[in-house]
């Protein structure tokens, strides 16, 4: 394969592994019709360590003591607290608001790194992260405009956001690891040992059920092999041929997938606070997804 058809696969790649990500949420909505918060993110992970698995052993690699620590800690923060709080989230609001506010991931990253990282931020680069903050507070605000359909929740939306966070700490303690190890596997090694984690948690917390509709099932299926395992693989092949920082804003695919799937499957209405939100969301998103071309 050549580089110019490489690279094509590439971009490809990443666009689907954006999208694969924005159905998350839709898929989670439809299996909380039967299943609690525990069950469908234990078992949206199970599915996808099932997928992962050949990866996991195939490429497996000895890590060392702290390197183990900090996969655990990755495991554990990107996996029962993010997922979650986002989850829980997710119950109290709608698909299309909460979409929307995963797009603020990026301006937290940045904003991260400048903290834990000391990377300096720039005048413009502070004015678009309070743009982003804004958006996120004119979507948590935003007033229930429809009396039919679903409806959003404050509370909901402010626990997707704070799941960001925990997102956002997740990336930065596995970042060291990527710099050591082979990406597919530590990403295997992640969801493996966070579906551990949340398998144990669930279990002390509230007996897991199995007995579900095929509807569930396959809800809960194809969050852990589209939004879950296949985003990541696409994600990772992508950006083993394409630098990061072109890579990132095909993040920004999540949120807009997400929104209008959430309108045109599960008829959720926008208000327009919350659209004016989302666009300055993702417009700030972008700006920092591209924002390393000009540096």
């Amino acid at each position: 394969m050549n580089d110019r058809r490489r690279r094509m696969w590439a971009v490809l790649l990443l666009a689907l592994a954006g999208c694969f990500w924005g159905t998350g949420f839709l898929f989670g909505k439809i299996a909380f019709r039967e299943m609690n918060v525990a069950e469908n993110v234990t078992f949206r992970f199970v599915a996808a360590s099932l997928v992962l698995s050949p990866v996991l052993f195939k490429r497996w690699t000895n890590y060392t003591a702290s390197d183990l620590r900090l996969l655990l800690l990755a495991a554990g923060v990107g996996g029962p607290v993010q997922f979650v709080l986002q989850f829980r989230g997710l119950q109290l609001t709608t698909v299309s608001h909460a979409s929307l506010i995963v797009g603020v991931l990026p301006v937290i990253l940045a904003l991260s790194s400048a903290f834990f990282l000391h990377e300096r931020l720039h005048l413009l680069e502070w004015e678009m992260l309070a743009i982003s903050a804004t958006g996120a507070v004119l979507i948590a605000l935003s007033s229930r405009n429809s009396a039919s359909g679903p409806q959003p929740g404050l509370k909901g939306d402010l626990l997707v956001l704070l799941s960001m966070f925990a997102a956002a700490a997740m990336i930065l303690c596995s970042k060291r690891l990527l710099e050591r190890h082979d990406a597919l596997q530590v990403t295997a090694s992640l969801i493996a040992s966070g579906t551990i984690m949340l398998s144990f948690w669930a279990e002390l917390s509230q007996p897991l059920r199995f007995h579900f509709s095929w509807t569930a099932w396959s809800a809960v299926v194809a969050q852990g092999l589209l939004a879950t395992a296949g985003a990541y693989l696409c994600w990772n092949w992508g950006l083993a041929h394409i630098p990061a920082s072109r890579a990132s804003v095909f993040l920004n695919l999540e949120p807009v997938v997400g929104a209008i799937l959430g309108m045109a499957v599960l008829h959720e209405r926008l208000g327009p606070m919350a659209i004016v939100g989302g666009v300055l969301i993702v417009s700030a998103a972008v700006f920092f997804s591209v924002r390393t071309h000009h540096a």
